[in-house]
């Protein structure tokens, strides 16, 4: 047997797949999709912004090209394509994208507009105050560090992070079976609740709220979500806030205005959005609106003219609102990754504890590292204050003994570390005044080693040191104009407008036309002439409407459907299945279509089980597509009439060729069901049934004659009892 197949190890394919998808999952998960809950980034761009400061492009220095920056990453950090790193890189420099920009960028960066960037090779960057604060103090050992993909230097595996960089600047991704979406916030409210809770450990999520009023997204805009809404969002990390554009109205001459739309929600592109509002423009579909015009320069400016200036302006943006990107709801879920490296959903207080937490770990690992490098000069401040005391004998033993390190550790009991710094004395340095300076900056030395292990042992002095530095921070942040103040407005929630569908819709009168075969289209005009079907097809219902009616249609199987005749196919052809409007099951006919009458309106269902009920036309309006069921096809029976109620009594024959007649409110008004019996059958079962009025009788087709029956006495009767047969001359085909 060779070597190689010795090692060959049997196992099953779906424990193979199974530990290869996990394996994969974890890596999507913790490498490229969630970000860390500590400093906010995902791996991508933690390394971005070492290897600038590695580059030095500090604020101060001058940048470089990006062409520059992305070779360093991805040779060095991140073995992946350039045009990946570029993208991160271009994100994290777009003002429009990231609240707090970590990186600078000089040419063409993209717009708002969804326009991309120009190519690495012509772009420059440099990183800003915000990256810088969130890798100070990073060579303090305050971090760990792990060997880069090839083993030749090292990368940090978190940032200190004096920057509250996840909530002020947000994140997006998508992992193997879970995702996050976390938006922008603003930073002097997040170093107010981070101040808050150091002071009140034990602060209620709901207290946060006060300092945390919400997202503030870089592009600005109105946040209508109400405080409450916002509060179970950050208490359960999901949930989602709705933002619109903010608007105010330009007035003009003799009465005109024009509404203009300075900021636009967050991630959605200009030139699309408006391209979107032109599409339903052209489609009548924003018959309040006349037309839309881009101003923009370096400010956004996207003007809206009214139709006529009669048209309320409120009414106006509020079909925008509806029907386009002017409102969105912008999802929460702060899934991230936490300390220990596990993937989690976390409250709003989690997320800001996890922070606090980790600037503790930092500042705990900074003192021990300052006290490291207090005690090592320390101890060399002490030997050359020893070598001082006997500055002759130290040089004697120097220029005479074959080994002076040997015999001036057991002359003056001196470390190796002190003889090393002792032998490497410059000659400049035996001087009084040296002397003195050595003695002042041990005194100095020995008060911070005290203060500083002291501050270690003390909790409460560590909280106070990390308010001192969210202090600093936020005192940087209110003297920045651009970044410091509120971009997103918060407003107040608005009540749902219940915009009258005249309003988003022009109307015209049409016809509506549903063949026998299930072909449904709409005609322009109320007049048919020639209107042609399918080879052996042929009308069923034809219905004279407006385009802003709503058109009700009632199955077999007791489903109802709504459907705007706007919606409904215009056109020469034969028009679209029926299907295709509404989803009919195989066994879906066709018993009811007519124009949705609006409230007040009922209609009576029955069926073939010859039971049936009264229901509100309200009641079957459907707003999904599968529509809504109305009756209980049970026990194989399915709906067999739905007629619409014209009269006070009801004339129902059987088909016993008995004739009953009772007053139509018997019949109960229900919203579901099978409803009850409407008259009693030993064989045999309904004919015909029709609404009428006592006062103007009973009136049926003899021939081509018409008999009508105004004494009725001998038929009225009750719901549910057999009748009487009916008047002479009544048609032998018991239907009327």
């Amino acid at each position: 047997m060779s070597d190689a197949a010795k090692n060959v190890l049997e196992t099953s394919l779906p424990q193979a797949l199974s530990e290869r998808y996990l394996s994969y999952a974890l890596s999507t998960i913790l490498s490229r999709s969630l970000p860390d809950v500590r400093d906010g980034l995902k791996p991508v761009h933690r390394r971005l912004l070492y290897a600038m400061r590695l580059l030095k492009l500090q604020p101060t220095n001058m940048p470089k090209k990006c062409a520059r920056v992305v070779g360093d990453v991805m040779g060095k950090f991140h073995p992946h394509g350039d045009s990946a790193i570029y993208e991160a890189l271009v994100r994290l420099a777009q003002d429009f994208s990231v609240r707090y920009p970590l990186i600078e960028g000089h040419g063409n960066f993209g717009n708002i507009d969804g326009d991309n960037a120009a190519a690495a090779r012509y772009t420059e960057a440099r990183l800003t105050p915000f990256a810088e604060a969130l890798m100070e103090n990073i060579d303090d050992d305050t971090v760990d560090f792990r060997p880069t993909y090839d083993g030749e230097t090292e990368e940090p595996i978190v940032f200190p992070a004096a920057f509250p960089n996840l909530l002020a600047n947000g994140a997006s991704g998508i992992a193997v079976g879970m995702a996050t979406n976390i938006p922008p916030h603003n930073a002097l409210e997040l170093c107010a609740a981070l101040d808050h809770m150091i002071k009140h450990p034990d602060c209620s999520d709901a207290s946060l709220m006060g300092f945390v009023q919400g997202p503030d997204f870089p592009t600005g805009g109105l946040l209508v979500e109400s405080p409450e809404s916002m509060a179970l969002s950050y208490l359960a990390g999901r949930g989602s806030f709705r933002l619109r554009a903010k608007w105010e109205v330009e007035p003009g001459k003799s009465g005109q205005y024009q509404v203009v739309i300075t900021q636009i929600p967050y991630q959605v592109p200009k030139s699309r959005m408006i391209e979107k509002i032109a599409d339903l423009w052209h489609e009548k579909r924003l018959p309040l609106l006349g037309d839309i015009r881009d101003e923009s320069a370096e400010d956004l400016r996207i003007v809206l003219e009214p139709k006529s200036r009669s048209v309320d302006p409120d009414m106006l943006m509020e079909s925008l609102f509806k029907l386009t990107d002017l409102e969105i709801r912008f999802s929460l879920n702060l899934n991230v990754v936490d300390s220990r490296g596990v993937p989690r959903v976390m409250s709003l207080k989690q997320v800001l504890q996890e922070y606090i937490d980790h600037r503790f770990v930092v500042l705990g690992r900074r003192i021990r590292n300052r006290l490291g490098q207090i005690e090592r000069r320390l101890e060399i401040l002490q030997g050359y204050l020893i070598a001082y005391l006997n500055m002759d004998e130290v040089i004697r033993i120097i220029r005479e003994e074959d080994e002076p390190e040997q015999v001036l550790m057991r002359q003056f009991s001196l470390t190796s570390t002190q003889v090393e710094a002792i032998l490497n004395m410059r000659l400049r340095a035996l001087r009084k005044l040296e002397e003195i300076s050595i003695r002042t900056e041990l005194d100095q030395l020995t008060a911070e080693h005290q203060d500083l292990t002291q501050t270690l042992g003390d909790e409460s002095l560590q909280r106070k040191k990390i308010r001192e530095q969210v202090s600093a921070l936020r005192k940087l942040l209110e003297k920045d104009t651009i970044h410091g103040p509120r971009r997103t407005l918060l407003t107040v929630a608005p009540v749902v407008a219940d915009i009258p569908t005249d309003a988003l819709i022009e109307r015209e009168a049409i016809t509506v036309i549903c063949s026998k075969m299930g072909w449904i289209r709409a005609v322009k005009g109320q007049a048919l002439t020639d209107v042609k079907y399918k080879e052996g097809d042929e009308a069923r219902f034809i219905l004279p409407c407006m385009t802003t009616d709503r058109i009700l249609i009632v199955t077999s199987q007791g489903r109802s459907f709504t459907v705007l005749a706007d919606r409904i196919t215009r056109g020469r052809g034969h028009g679209d299945p029926l299907s295709l409007v509404i989803d009919l099951g195989p066994e879906d006919q066709i018993v009811h279509m007519a124009p949705y009458r609006g409230e007040g309106h009922q209609l009576l269902i029955i069926g073939s089980d010859h039971r049936g009920f009264r229901i509100q036309e309200t009641d079957m309006l459907a707003q999904t597509k599968s529509g809504r069921q109305i009756y209980n096809a049970s026990e194989g029976s399915t709906l067999r009439l739905c007629l619409m109620i014209t009269g006070d009594h009801v004339a129902i024959i059987g088909q016993n060729r008995k004739l009953l007649i009772f007053p139509t409110e018997e019949i109960p008004i229900m919203s579901r069901g099978r409803g009850v019996i409407l008259q009693k059958y030993k064989d045999g079962g309904l004919s015909d049934l029709r609404f009428i009025s006592l006062t103007e009788g009973l009136v049926w087709a003899a021939g081509e004659r018409t008999r009508t029956q105004t004494d009725l006495s001998p038929w009225l009767g009750h719901r549910g009892q057999v009748g009487r047969m009916p008047p002479v001359g009544f048609p032998r085909s018991n239907t009327f």
